[in-house]
């Protein structure tokens, strides 16, 4: 039917549908939600996060500059407010309020709301939010993402086996990796290499790129891969991560190209002490901050605690980086069911770099270790 909304022109009406689809509201996690909704005093959120729309949904929709909007009442009242180019099938338990490039799609969903505090989506566009509190003046908007953030970190059965399979196919990554770092090896040409190889194995589309690293582009965390060639005693970060069927795995080997230094050595030895000492505390009820120690003080003991320039990890799954923060001033604690990397590291400027990080799920007496490339020190030729 036509749902006509005051303020939009006769004949640019926005489409109304509800009705059974080919997809439905994931039940479970929604109680989730409206549970988390309950205990932090939220009677309606908006959810915009491409992520977290798929994760209640199972729809996927890279909205761009367009609004895509998620409204979520404690009574299980659900609409999604998309644009009609985004051609989203009627839902069952859903409703579904379309729009067109040329409706005021905020209008439309301040017309929606309730008056009172609304929970808003922490990455939502001002553009959105500014254009629905000047229609709703009765509406306060608040920091609202916690109620989806906290029901996403505890990962669900299908979710886990999602995690377990792409990590595996990480591993097969790296090692492949691994075996074409040869004599004249170029940064960008083996990121590319790596991507192929996802390629391959059916990985989803991903704009982030690999981070690969030769010697003292090491040292920074973040180096984008350019024209450097590898040189011989060069350190190779391979930071490798990408979505399959929208789950991402994430992980970091080092390897050294045909001789290691002894500070090469010590450094390297140093990182996997501490990437097995983070893991080794990780259990149900450890605050992430003490897991961040663990790793943090054995390094700090060994002299290089300033060279640890980034928190220990976070969470990942929908999204490569999500909560929960893995810090030193992290809030959380670890549960069953959360999915987090470890991935410290040591990066002396002009030298060389090493980090070694794992995707780890906490289990219900410890913590399984995803990846399982080895972690021992290797020159390769």
């Amino acid at each position: 039917m036509i749902f006509r909304v005051p303020g939009l022109a006769a004949g640019r009406q926005p489409h109304y549908n509800s009705g059974k689809g080919v997809i439905a509201m994931n039940k479970t996690r929604l109680s989730r939600v409206i549970a988390n909704m309950e205990a932090q005093s939220l009677e309606q959120i908006v959810v915009t996060s491409t992520s977290s729309v798929y994760y209640l949904t199972g729809i996927h929709v890279e909205p761009m500059e367009r609004m895509l909007a998620l409204y979520i009442h404690t009574s299980g009242r659900c609409v999604l407010y998309a644009n009609e180019l985004f051609a989203i099938p009627p839902q069952e338990d859903l409703e579904l309020l379309l729009h067109t490039d040329s409706d005021d799609p905020a209008a439309l969903l301040a017309a929606g709301v309730a008056p009172g505090r609304l929970g808003i989506d922490k990455s939502w566009p001002s553009k959105f939010l500014i254009r629905v509190l000047e229609a709703r003046p009765d509406v306060a908007p608040v920091l609202g993402s916690a109620p989806v953030d906290e029901a996403r970190m505890i990962k669900d059965e299908a979710e886990i086996a999602a995690m377990r399979r792409a990590s595996q196919i990480n591993d097969q990554v790296v090692e492949a990796a691994i075996a074409a770092v040869r004599a004249g090896a170029v940064e960008s040409e083996l990121a590319a290499y790596v991507e192929g190889l996802y390629r391959q194995h059916g990985a989803d589309r991903s704009g982030e790129g690999q981070l690969v690293c030769f010697g003292p582009n090491g040292a920074d965390p973040h180096h984008a891969p350019n024209g450097t060639v590898l040189r011989d005693g060069d350190s190779v970060v391979l930071d490798i991560f990408i979505p399959i069927r929208r789950y991402w795995c994430d992980m970091t080997r080092t390897v050294f190209f045909r001789s290691v230094s002894d500070e090469g050595r010590r450094v390297y030895e140093t990182v996997k002490a501490a990437n097995l000492a983070a893991e080794a505390v990780i259990r149900p009820g450890v605050p992430m901050k003490d897991i961040d120690r663990a790793a943090r003080k054995l390094i700090e003991d060994a002299g290089y605690g300033p060279f640890f320039t980034h928190r220990l990890g976070h969470g990942c799954g929908l999204d490569c980086h999500e909560p929960p923060d893995n810090s030193a001033s992290s809030p959380a604690v670890a549960e069953p069911g959360m999915v987090f990397s470890v991935e410290p590291g040591i990066y002396l400027p002009g030298k060389l770099g090493v980090r070694i990080e794992d995707l780890v799920l906490v289990t219900e007496d410890g913590c399984e270790v995803l990846n399982h490339a080895s972690k021992e020190l290797r020159v390769v030729d």
